[in-house]
């Protein structure tokens, strides 16, 4: 992504942009709340089985999906934000040739 102004990612410009970015920015939301509460899921029934010696070590597993699941948040809107602002450089690159 070379000269990308980081400055220009997570602004609300870029999401509103088209119809195209509204839909991209939709889908993300979709997999960003799908993964928030596969983890939260995670969290809950791993927190049941810890009060049961025999579940500990399958619950143990889930604590660890479950903080996968978290650390791959941010990189869900950091890739969406990045495709949103790469949406818009080719808006800006279409204007210049036509102006």
């Amino acid at each position: 992504m070379q000269g990308c102004d980081p400055m220009k990612l997570f602004r609300h410009e870029n999401r509103e942009r088209n119809s195209d970015t509204r839909q991209l920015w939709a889908r993300y939301e979709i997999l960003y709340t799908a993964v928030d509460f596969g983890a939260a899921l995670c969290f809950i029934v791993g927190s049941v089985m810890f009060f049961f010696e025999e579940w500990q070590v399958p619950g143990t597993w889930l604590f660890l999906v479950g903080s996968i699941l978290f650390a791959g948040k941010p990189t869900i809107r950091l890739v969406r934000e990045i495709q949103l602002y790469r949406m818009g450089d080719v808006d800006d690159l279409a204007k210049r040739v036509d102006g």
